[in-house]
Parts: structure tokens; C-alpha cells; sequence
């Protein structure tokens, strides 16, 4: 164990070398997978932790997956779905809301009996969502126009529209009533005006192929964007510049932060692995760890109260041609419940 970690603190600092950066990182804990937990068959996207009630929401293909994170107890469909993307936790866990890419709606659901309360049309393949907590609306990435919809979660009603023009992936708040994009064709961050809704510029992202994961770490001051191409991008939030280039797997889609605890992970699906970063010195984010997963393992959640990473995957078949995955086995769905300083 701690021989792969030296070689991973190695490895990172030789892929930067080459830009003439000093990288200091501190030592990982040793993170590994303590249980798995079984779920019905069929796909998956985001997933979203609720510490207060002690749930994992899953998004799937055809439901809404709920994990009771103290027993384990799984409830496979706590409301169908039609090939959901993302889950929010709102009203302090009473309701959560979706993105249900194939109908393009926003569904408000009640978490307590998978009632649907309320559906807003947003627009076509609603994807990422966040809540925004300075405008209290939330925003829903329209990965098929280019648009993010605005809706106010209170009234049940689209408040508007921002064009934005590009495939969208996942998008992060800065508290301030702004927020950050990553555009998956552009290879770009697009910075966005919430209250103006505007946007309000672009980022470029040199050496970043089809930007997926975006997380706002250190106060806010630096993006990590994690792309295609094995690499993920520390970018300057003010200043818009790249600090740091740093290795990661193949096939990630999130990016997940733990900042109590200093450290940020990227799930790599294509790779089998999940990158550990430590983000606690703003000037020197680096790569700290590599820890073996699960192909196909390509996003999760952070349980802030123990640090636990929950991540779902599936075994998957060799993909058809032309496609970018292959498809679940039956039988195969798990959640990987990693578990640090274990």
C-alpha cells in the first residue's frame, strides 16, 4: 500500500514536471473498499448523499435507487424514472427533485413515498442540476440544446432560460449567484450570471478533452475539472488561468469533494480506479493516491460525517461497436462503499 502511494505522488510529480511546478502533497490515508451493497439491475448517473436523513440517492435508467446508510436496506425504485440523470435534496430532505432526461423534465418527488408533486418541463435531455443557494433556484444543464433551465423549486415553475450553446456537463455554484460550466465540446468552463441570467464568459481548458467532473474547491478560489483524456485541470476561478495539469484515469464524470478533510476524488469508470487529490494547500493540489474500484465505476457521493465513498457500477459487457460503454450485466449492480484510514 504504501509503495503504490509513493509511485502515485511520483508519477503525478513527474507528469508535472515538464511545466516546471514544485508539487507538495500530503501523505494519503489508505481508503479501500469495505462492502458493497446490491441494487436491482439497470443503468446509472449521479448520485447524491443526504447526511442529515442518512441516504444515497442513485439516480438510474428507470428509478430513483435509495440506500438507508445505516442498514444497507435498499429501496430499488422509490420512484420510476425515465433514464434519470441527477438527484437533489431539498426542504431539508422532504423532497427531492430529478432530471429525467428522456421526458426533459425537473420532477419533484416526496422522498418520503416517492410521490410525484410536481413536473417542469426544462427542455431536451436534462442532465447535472445544482441548487443555487444565493438565488434559491435551481439550475438544470439541457445537455441536448445548450440550455440551463432556472427553476424556482418553491412555485414548481420555470423562472428562465440561459443559452448557452454546447453540450453541457456538470455545472457548480460559487455561492454568489454565479456559476461554473463545463462545456464537453468546447473543452471550456463557461462562467454564468445567474441573476442576469447570462452568460458571462469562457474559460478555455488547454490539453483537456470532453471536461465532465467540475468541483469549486478552496474557498472557492480553484475549479478542478476532470476530462476525457486522463487528465484533470486546476484552474485559477478568478483569473481563469491553469495551474496544474494532473494524471488521472480514463472515463471520469465527477468530481467529488471532501473538504473537511482536504482532499477531493475523481472516479475513473474506464480505469477501475478512484484518484485521491489533496486540495488543502490552494497552491499545490496534487495527485496523492490511486485506489483500486471497479470499471464502470464512474461517479458517487461523499458522506461528509466519516468521509465514506459510495460508488455505484455494474460488471459490464465488451462494448457494441460504436458505443462508449459496454452494458450492465444482470445481476452485477453494486454499490462500492469505500472507507478511509481502513
Amino acid at each position: 500500500m504504501l509503495a503504490r502511494m509513493m509511485a502515485s505522488v511520483a508519477f503525478a510529480a513527474c507528469f508535472l514536471a515538464p511545466c516546471g511546478q514544485v508539487v507538495s502533497a500530503a501523505p494519503a490515508l489508505p481508503y479501500r473498499v469495505a462492502d458493497r451493497i446490491s441494487a436491482s439491475d439497470g443503468g446509472w448517473d449521479f448520485a447524491t448523499l443526504d447526511a442529515a436523513n442518512g441516504k444515497l440517492y442513485i439516480a438510474r435508467s428507470n428509478a430513483i435507487t435509495v440506500v438507508n446508510l445505516a442498514t444497507h436496506a435498499v429501496t430499488n425504485k422509490l420512484a420510476t424514472a425515465q433514464r434519470a440523470h441527477a438527484v437533489l435534496v431539498l426542504d431539508g430532505g422532504k423532497t427531492i427533485a430529478e432530471t429525467d432526461g428522456a421526458t426533459g423534465q425537473l420532477r419533484f418527488i416526496a422522498a418520503a413515498d416517492g410521490a410525484v408533486l410536481a413536473q417542469v418541463d426544462t427542455g431536451s435531455k436534462p442532465d447535472a442540476a445544482f441548487l443555487d443557494p444565493a438565488t434559491g433556484l435551481v439550475a438544470v444543464m439541457n445537455a441536448g440544446e445548450g440550455s440551463i433551465a432556472l427553476v424556482d423549486p418553491a412555485s414548481h415553475q420555470l423562472a428562465g432560460k440561459i443559452a448557452i450553446g454546447t453540450a453541457l456537463e456538470f455545472g457548480v455554484a460559487d455561492g454568489k449567484g454565479g456559476a461554473f460550466v463545463n462545456l464537453e465540446d468546447a473543452a471550456m468552463i463557461a462562467r454564468v450570471d445567474l441573476r442576469a441570467r447570462r452568460e458571462s464568459g469562457r474559460i478555455a481548458l488547454p490539453g483537456c478533452e470532453g471536461p465532465t467532473g467540475l468541483a469549486l474547491v478552496a474557498g472557492g478560489t480553484r475549479l478542478i475539472s476532470a476530462c476525457a483524456n486522463g487528465v484533470a485541470l486546476v484552474v485559477d476561478a478568478a483569473s481563469g488561468k491553469t495551474l496544474a495539469t494532473l494524471p488521472i484515469g480514463q472515463d471520469p464524470d465527477a468530481v467529488l469533494v471532501d473538504a473537511a478533510r482536504g482532499l477531493a476524488f475523481i472516479p475513473c469508470g474506464g480505469s477501475g480506479t478512484l484518484v485521491e487529490i489533496s486540495i488543502a494547500d490552494p497552491d499545490h493540489i496534487a495527485v496523492i493516491g490511486s485506489i483500486p474500484t471497479q470499471i464502470g465505476a464512474k461517479t458517487g457521493a461523499i458522506d461528509p460525517r466519516d468521509g465514506r465513498l459510495y460508488l455505484p457500477t455494474a460488471t459490464l459487457a465488451k462494448p457494441e461497436p460504436g458505443a462508449k460503454r459496454g452494458k450492465p450485466l444482470p445481476g452485477s449492480f453494486v454499490v462500492l462503499v469505500l472507507a478511509p484510514g481502513a
